[in-house]
C-alpha cells in the first residue's frame, strides 16, 4: 500500500468511529421507570438513560434515611407547615433527595395544595417539624399506619404521611395516567388528609376524580386526577367513601 493509499485508510477509520461512542453529558433523570413518565432529557447523545429499577423487601428495617431542608419557602402570608421526609433504608434506586424533590414540586404546584393559603416547607434533621412524610415498606406502612394491616396501600395517621414503596415504584391497575401523575395523587390525597381533608366521592362519569377519592381503589367512572385545584378552584367531591376492596400485595 503507498503512502498516500495508507493515509487514506486511517482516515477513513478515524472518520467512522468518529460517530460511535459518544460521551453523554449533563443528562438528567428525574423520574423511576413507569408506564407513561416523560423520558429523561439527554443531551447532546442520542442514547437512553434510565432511572434505576426501585427495589425493597416486604419488611423493612424501620431505620431510616432523611431528607435535607429546602432552601426557602413559597411566599404568601398563610400558615407555614413544616414537614420531613424519611426514606426506609431498605429501599433502593430512590434517594431521599430524588423522593423528596418530587414531593416539594408536587406541595409547591399551583394547582396543589398550597393554593388555598397553605404554605408547606421541609425541613432537615434535627429542625422543629409538624408532619412528616414517609416512604417506607409494605410491612413498615402497617405498622406506622395502625389500621387494617394490608400491605398495599398508603395512610395517614396523626402526624406521619405514610407513602407505601409498593405504589410510589408500580402504582396501580388501571388507573389511566402516568406513574409521575399517580404518585403526585398520592402525596396531594395523604397531605390532604393531615390538613382535615376527608375521602370524597366520584361527582359524575367522566368529571375528574376528587383528589380525596380513593382512587387507589377504583376511579367509578371518573377520571384519574392528583390535584385538589383545578382552573384556580377547590375541585371536591360529596364527602363518602366505596365499600372498595383492597387488593392483595
Amino acid at each position: 500500500m503507498s503512502r498516500t493509499g495508507g493515509r487514506t485508510a486511517v482516515w477513513l477509520l478515524t472518520a467512522l468511529l468518529a460517530g460511535c461512542g459518544t460521551t453523554v453529558t449533563g443528562s438528567t433523570v428525574t423520574s423511576s421507570a413507569g408506564g407513561g413518565d416523560p423520558a429523561p432529557s439527554l443531551a447532546p447523545s442520542r442514547a437512553v438513560s434510565r432511572a434505576p429499577k426501585i427495589t425493597y423487601p416486604d419488611g423493612g428495617s424501620a431505620s431510616y434515611r432523611s431528607a435535607k431542608a429546602q432552601t426557602s419557602v413559597a411566599p404568601g402570608d398563610g400558615p407555614v407547615l413544616r414537614y420531613r421526609v424519611l426514606v426506609e433504608r431498605d429501599i433502593g434506586g430512590v434517594t431521599p433527595a430524588e423522593f423528596a424533590r418530587a414531593v416539594q414540586q408536587t406541595l409547591d404546584d399551583p394547582r396543589g395544595w398550597t393554593a388555598g393559603g397553605t404554605r408547606l416547607r421541609r425541613v432537615g434533621p434535627g429542625q422543629r417539624y409538624d408532619f412528616t412524610i414517609y416512604l417506607v415498606t409494605p410491612d413498615t406502612r402497617d405498622a406506622l399506619c395502625q389500621d387494617v394491616p394490608d400491605g398495599y396501600t398508603s395512610c395517614r395517621n396523626g402526624d406521619r404521611v405514610v407513602l407505601n414503596v409498593a405504589r410510589w415504584a408500580d402504582g396501580v391497575p388501571g388507573y389511566g395516567a402516568p406513574l409521575a401523575a399517580y404518585r403526585q395523587y398520592m402525596v396531594n390525597h395523604e397531605v390532604g388528609h393531615r390538613l382535615g381533608q376527608g375521602h370524597e366521592l366520584c361527582p359524575g362519569r367522566g368529571e375528574p376524580a376528587p383528589v380525596m377519592q380513593q382512587q387507589t381503589l377504583g376511579l367509578h367512572g371518573c377520571r384519574a386526577n392528583p390535584w385538589p385545584y383545578l382552573d384556580g378552584e377547590r375541585y371536591a367531591g360529596t364527602s363518602g367513601t366505596y365499600n372498595d376492596q383492597i387488593p392483595g400485595r
